[in-house]
């Protein structure tokens, strides 16, 4: 495992930068025309990205992103 320190103004761009790239993925899964390997490579970086952001997110901004609100959408 590896630790990282940030100050204040460090953690709000980090909190930024993977709630973007989780809204940005999210869009993509929602592309019917992208190819399903594509969508499941998609979907398996999402995972990833949501454990960082789920480490220091407040639980009302995860539930937001939480995977099961959107799962059903998409074929795996």
């Amino acid at each position: 495992m590896l630790g990282m320190l940030f100050n204040e103004k460090e953690c709000k761009e980090l909190d930024y930068v993977l709630r973007k790239e989780l809204d940005e993925m999210l869009l993509d899964l929602s592309d019917q025309r992208l190819d399903q390997n594509i969508r499941h490579a998609i979907a398996n970086r999402y995972k990833t990205v949501f454990r960082m952001y789920a480490r220091f997110a407040p639980q009302k901004e995860l539930s937001k992103y939480a995977w099961g609100n959107y799962s059903s959408q998409f074929k795996h």
